[in-house]
C-alpha cells in the first residue's frame, strides 16, 4: 500500500494499493495490444486527442491545485502546472507533422530511398513529485502523438496527480488501453523494465534511481531517458542588471521551496557586485512568508517530506561548522524543525562544503565572489551535475563563448529555471542522458526505418 503523507501536518493525505506483478504484466500486455491500433489512426487525430486531454486537465485547476498543496506542499497563491502543460503539449503537436515526416533521400525512377519513424511500442514515463504534470507531458505528449501507448507512474508523494491526469485524457477521449496509470512498486518496475515490456523508459528523479533504471533496461537493450540530480549555478557580470539578476536568480533558488529541478542552487558574482548583490538577495528572502500552503499569504510552503528538510539542515549546519556564515536569521520564519524549513543564504562557503557540490533541492543557496569569467567558469564545471547555467551580462558573444565551456545542457542568459519546449531539455554527467521537448524528444520515442526500394 503507497501511502502519501501531507507535509501540512504529517497526515495521510491518500493511499492506493499496488498492482501485483502478475497484475502489471497483464497492463503492459493491453498497452501493447492497443498499440497498432491506435498507431493506424491519423496523425492529426492523436495530437487533437492529446490537445483535448491537456484542456480537459485544464479545467481540473481548481481541485488540482489545494491538492498538489495537500500532498507536495506548493502554496496555492502561485496556481497549477497547467500553463506550462498545455505550452509544451500544444508545441510538440505543432511540430509533430515535421518531426515525424519521412527523410526522403531519393525518389526517382530507379530508386525509393527514405527514413522512417515509427514508434517504439509502449513507452514508460516515471515521474517526480515536484512537478507531476509538467514533468510528466514531456514524454506522455510526444510519445501519444508519435503512435505510441503509454505506461504512467508517478510519485508516492504525489499519489493523485498521474491518477488525475490519466482520467484527464480518459474523459477526453484517449481509450483507456492507451494510456494508463499505474501504482507500482521498485521491484515490480524493475521487473516489467528487464521483461522488455517497454521500447523506451523516461524517468525523472534521483541519481541512484536512475541508474537502477539503467541497470533493468540493459540487458534488454531498451531505450532510456534520464533526468536526475543537478547543482544549477548562477554567474553574475560586471555589467548585469543587478536588480533584475537578484530577483530571478533568488526566485530560482526559492521557489517551491527550492524544490526545482533546474533551480539555482549555487551562485557566483564577481567581486565588484558581490555585496550589492548579496544585499539585494538578502532583502528579497526576508520578504517571504513561510507557512501553510493553503494559506493565500504564503509565499513559501514546506518541503515535501521531513526527510528532504533534514538533508538540507545538515547541508547548512556543516558548511556553518566548516566557516561558512548564515545570513538569514531563523527566527524571523515559523521554521517547525520538521517539514517547514526557513530559506538560507551563504557566504564564505567554498566547494569543500557539500552545500556547494551536492544537490540541495532545498531553499537553500551559496553565493561565492569570483575575480573573472575563468575563475567563473572553473567553479561552475566542478560539479558533478550538468542541467542548466543562468549567466547575467549584457553581451550576448560574451555569454556565448562562457556558454561553450560550460558543461551543462542548457545555457540561459538573464534568466533561468525555465523550460522552453522549442529547445531540447537534456543534460550531462550526473544529470544523465536523453533527450525531451523539441524536435529531438521524437527521436527518443520512436526508431529510424530505412527502406531501399530498387525500381528498375
Amino acid at each position: 500500500m503507497l501511502e502519501c503523507i501531507s507535509p501540512i501536518d504529517g497526515s495521510v493525505f491518500a493511499t492506493r494499493p499496488t498492482l501485483t506483478e502478475d497484475e502489471a504484466r497483464a497492463t503492459a500486455a493491453q498497452l501493447r495490444a492497443a498499440q497498432p491500433a491506435w498507431t493506424a489512426r491519423s496523425l492529426k487525430e492523436r495530437a487533437k486527442l492529446v490537445r483535448a486531454g491537456v484542456a480537459r486537465l485544464a479545467e481540473m485547476t481548481d481541485e488540482a491545485v489545494p491538492e498538489l498543496a495537500h500532498m507536495m506542499g506548493r502554496p496555492v497563491r502561485y496556481g497549477g502546472e497547467f500553463a506550462g502543460v498545455t505550452e509544451r503539449a500544444d508545441y510538440m503537436a505543432d511540430i509533430a507533422g515535421d518531426a515525424l515526416a519521412p527523410t526522403v533521400i531519393e525518389d526517382s525512377k530507379s530508386f525509393e530511398r527514405r527514413i522512417l519513424r515509427e514508434p517504439v511500442g509502449v513507452v514508460l514515463v516515471v515521474s517526480p513529485w515536484n512537478y507531476p504534470y509538467m514533468t510528466a507531458i514531456n514524454t506522455v505528449a510526444p510519445a501519444l502523438i508519435a503512435g505510441n501507448t503509454v505506461m504512467l507512474k508517478g510519485s508516492t508523494q504525489t499519489l493523485l496527480a498521474t491518477e488525475r491526469m490519466v482520467r484527464a485524457f480518459h474523459e477526453a477521449g484517449v481509450p483507456e488501453d492507451v494510456l494508463a496509470n499505474v501504482f507500482l512498486d521498485h521491484a515490480t518496475t524493475g521487473a516489467l523494465i528487464e521483461a522488455r515490456s517497454f521500447g523506451f523508459v523516461n524517468f525523472t528523479g534521483s541519481v541512484g534511481a536512475g541508474r537502477a533504471i539503467a541497470r533493468a533496461a540493459a540487458d534488454s537493450f531498451t531505450g532510456v531517458g534520464l533526468e536526475l540530480g543537478g547543482k544549477d549555478p548562477g554567474y553574475v557580470m560586471e555589467d548585469a542588471d543587478l536588480d533584475a539578476a537578484a530577483e530571478t536568480l533568488i526566485d530560482g533558488a526559492m521557489f517551491n521551496s527550492g524544490q526545482c529541478c533546474c533551480g539555482i542552487e549555487r551562485i557566483y558574482v564577481v567581486d565588484s557586485m558581490f555585496s550589492a548583490f548579496v544585499e539585494k538577495a538578502l532583502s528579497i528572502v526576508e520578504g517571504y512568508v513561510l507557512g501553510n500552503p493553503l494559506d493565500e499569504a504564503t509565499t513559501l510552503g514546506p518541503m515535501a517530506h521531513r526527510r528532504f528538510a533534514d538533508l538540507v539542515r545538515a547541508q547548512t549546519t556543516q558548511a556553518v561548522a566548516a566557516g561558512a556564515t548564515a545570513l538569514i536569521d531563523q527566527s524571523r520564519f515559523a521554521d517547525d524543525g520538521g517539514t517547514y524549513l526557513a530559506p538560507q543564504i551563504l557566504t564564505d562557503v567554498t566547494h569543500d562544503m557539500r552545500v556547494m557540490r551536492e544537490e540541495s533541492f532545498g531553499p537553500v543557496v551559496g553565493i561565492m565572489p569570483v575575480r573573472d569569467d575563468a575563475e567563473a567558469l572553473e567553479l561552475m564545471n566542478d560539479s558533478d551535475f550538468g542541467l542548466t547555467a543562468s549567466l547575467w551580462t549584457s553581451d550576448p558573444e560574451r555569454a556565448a563563448q562562457i556558454g561553450a565551456g560550460v558543461e551543462t545542457g542548457t545555457v540561459y542568459m538573464n534568466r533561468c529555471d525555465y523550460l522552453d519546449p522549442a529547445l531540447c531539455w537534456t543534460g550531462c554527467k550526473d544529470t544523465g542522458r536523453g533527450a525531451a521537448l523539441s524536435a529531438l524528444g521524437y527521436q527518443s520515442v520512436t526508431r529510424p526505418k530505412s527502406y531501399h526500394f530498387r525500381k528498375a
